[in-house]
């Protein structure tokens, strides 16, 4: 089901600013819980946060636009939720414990995005990027997209995927004060200022109105170049 676009002037929360511009409002990145995520993260939690049907939309959509070469799975987690494993997946999140449990990657590395957004890869490193219910935690989303942008290969794709649930301490302000469709146009917004990718697409993979998660996908292709060196 595809989504139309909302007008970012609707949100209250940005007011007469637009994510073209990259002043986002005031304490648009804050946080409840203001301490590194390292600690909220260090036990494991081996559970899902959606439930089975938007589990299964995460994995159609991989499965219809052919996720399935190198892949990185960005703030990843325990399970990857692929129908089948890429040729090769590597998993880059929080806590080692759940990395260690994902059978599916082929590679681990622990890493703080909010701390340090630049990724441990070289240029062009991977066919395809994946971000399952985690982008609404990212302080500093644009630095991270842009470093997507580099080490994806061109016409790779960065499919960021996101439901209505999260930990709200978490959360950054900006999410937190608008709806789905508000944050259709965040994650947009997000893939416009990292400067390195086409426009991007967005699909509603749940059936509206079935009372169960909506599951949300946006996702970009690559351009030819991905330099962002006026990023601050």
């Amino acid at each position: 089901m595809k989504l139309a676009t909302v007008a970012l002037d609707g949100l209250d929360f940005v007011r007469d600013r637009t994510l073209d511009d990259p002043a986002f409002p005031p304490g648009f990145f804050d946080r409840v819980d203001p301490a590194v995520d390292v600690a909220f993260y260090a036990s494991p939690r081996l559970v899902t946060h959606i439930d089975r049907a938007a589990i299964e939309a995460v994995g159609r959509i991989y499965r219809e636009l052919g996720i399935e070469g190198e892949v990185l799975d960005l703030m990843s987690s325990w399970i990857s939720h692929f129908p089948a494993p890429p040729r090769r997946l590597v998993g880059l999140g929080l806590n080692g414990p759940e990395l260690q449990a994902n059978r599916m990657l082929a590679e681990r590395v622990i890493q703080d995005l909010n701390l340090a957004p630049r990724l441990p890869f070289g240029d062009e490193a991977f066919d395809d990027v994946v971000c399952c219910v985690s982008v609404d935690y990212l302080t500093q989303p644009v630095r991270v997209f842009a470093e997507v942008g580099r080490v994806l290969r061109p016409g790779g794709r960065f499919v960021v995927t996101f439901s209505d649930r999260c930990f709200p301490s978490k959360a950054i302000r900006g999410w937190l004060a608008t709806d789905d469709a508000g944050r259709v146009e965040i994650v947009r917004g997000y893939f416009r200022l990292a400067g390195s990718f086409q426009e991007a697409s967005a699909e509603l993979g749940t059936d509206d109105g079935d009372g169960g998660d909506p599951l949300y996908a946006v996702w970009a292709e690559r351009g030819l170049t991905a330099d962002r060196s006026d990023l601050p």
